[in-house]
């Protein structure tokens, strides 16, 4: 049985549908930078999750190449997952999406080295004669946090912030969004085969004590 991120950490995955505090620990990721908005149809994001799966899947797969990883174990590739913020803007403001920044990503396994990493990009782009170099090896330690499972499209999300933002008040917490600690979102269902009312989406706001 392939090991399962989302089923081994389900308390970073997985969260109820109301807010809870989370301490989130360093994590590696693949990891692609851009802005503008992300439904644009063949547009900067679109191009960086084709990047981002070509050497998240190449990583997974490297067991059938002369390429050998220390520690390997096979593993589902873990979900797709975004960092979002705005210029002057304290949280997401979604009417207006071409004002984002973001950083796409998807986790790696801690026995992926950042000389496996580049392995992989070279190899994704030979075999996908595709551009990967915007690929970065990037790690975060997000720290204390609050997080929900969102349930529904995305243009829905203010009310389930904000009901995020009533739990921190009452709890004592504010958020704590900077550039370094900005908006997390991960995308549990897959938007090309799930209607926008049953998606499922992990928001993670980083915070602090008030």
């Amino acid at each position: 049985m392939a090991f399962d991120f989302k089923k081994e950490y389900k308390e970073y995955y997985m969260p109820k549908n109301r807010p809870e505090i989370v301490t989130v620990p360093p994590m590696n990721y693949i990891a692609v930078r851009g802005k503008g908005d992300p439904n644009e149809a063949g547009g900067a994001y679109q191009q960086a999750i084709g990047i981002l799966y070509a050497v998240a899947y190449t990583l997974k797969m490297s067991y059938k190449t002369d390429h050998t990883i220390q520690g390997f174990f096979e593993y589902v590739v873990p979900p797709l997952e975004g960092f979002w913020w705005q210029d002057r803007t304290d949280g997401v403001n979604y009417a207006d999406k071409s004002a984002f920044h973001w950083i796409s990503v998807i986790r790696l396994p801690d026995f992926v080295t950042k000389k496996d990493f580049e392995w992989a990009v070279e190899t994704a782009e030979k075999k996908k004669k595709l551009d990967c170099s915007p690929a970065e090896f990037m790690t975060v330690e997000e720290g204390l946090c609050v997080q929900i499972m969102h349930s529904g499209a995305f243009d829905d999300e203010p009310a389930t912030v904000a009901v995020m933002e009533k739990f921190l008040a009452e709890n004592g917490y504010v958020k704590d969004i900077t550039a370094a600690r900005p908006h997390h979102e991960i995308y549990m269902s897959d938007a090309r085969k799930v209607p926008p009312e049953k998606w499922r989406t992990v928001i993670r706001l980083p915070i602090k004590k008030a």
